[in-house]
């Protein structure tokens, strides 16, 4: 009994003293403990070996080096449904020549319908009558108060300015007015666009259908207190309603 005391007692403490280690948030030495615990994973964290096999300084070096890497040049980010219309690179150079062409060649990727036009509304309200004014007259109050001048109306200068040409002063910016690209997202800068198509019409909202599909003008219902319009006369009469007074 006492040989095996002297035997037992020895193996205990040496495996009681090797659990002890000096790092305060290592938890010891510990008897297959993904049997009963599960590790904590952090994201962008590369655990490698197993700091059993390798040791707790290998491991925890390894630990330390994060495993998110900078993706390659001209990836391109998913962005779901949207993906062809709002994630690809803007083709188009800052440059005087590319401004004429994206004039000629680029065309908005949305359908003109209520929603992208109340959704370019807001985005509009938000973020330029600071300078364009309610109207887009150019009378923001950046104009108004002096600071910024000559900026031109959409109902004058701007009025047959192209789709393309407005998303590349966004993108880029032009002349006094900066860059928004960091501002609005690609579906926000066409959304004002669609906006902005109705200010150059006069600012009058148009009608919409039950689709929320704009009507043309002869399609609008006419307004049931303007007055009925007269019957024609039958022909061969035409001249005796005005000689009825004679």
């Amino acid at each position: 009994m006492k040989t095996a005391q002297h035997i037992l007692l020895p193996a205990f403490a040496a495996i009681w003293l090797t659990a002890c280690v000096t790092d305060p948030n290592s938890p010891g030495l510990e008897y297959m403990p993904d049997m009963y615990r599960s590790p904590a994973v952090e994201a962008y964290v590369d655990y490698g070996q197993e700091p059993y096999e390798v040791g707790e300084e290998v491991a925890r070096a390894q630990r330390n080096t994060p495993s998110s890497r900078k993706p390659a040049p001209g990836t391109i980010a998913f962005r779901g449904t949207d993906q062809l219309a709002f994630a690809l690179p803007y083709p188009y150079a800052q440059t005087p020549e590319d401004y004429e062409r994206a004039g000629l060649e680029l065309t908005s990727p949305l359908m003109t319908n209520q929603a992208n036009i109340e959704a370019g509304q807001r985005v509009y309200e938000a973020m330029c009558t600071q300078c364009h004014g309610v109207e887009g007259k150019g009378d923001g109050a950046l104009s108004v108060n002096g600071h910024i001048a000559g900026i031109p109306s959409y109902v004058d200068k701007l009025k047959d300015l192209p789709e393309g040409k407005m998303y590349h002063t966004l993108t880029w910016g032009k002349g006094l007015m900066g860059s928004h690209a960091s501002q609005l997202s690609q579906r926000q800068r066409w959304e004002v666009i669609e906006y902005i198509k109705v200010l150059q019409q006069g600012g009058e909202m148009p009608e919409f259908d039950e689709n929320g599909m704009p009507m043309a003008p002869s399609d609008t219902p006419e307004s049931e207190d303007e007055p009925a319009a007269a019957p024609a006369a039958p022909a061969g009469m035409e001249g005796m309603a005005d000689n009825a007074s004679y």
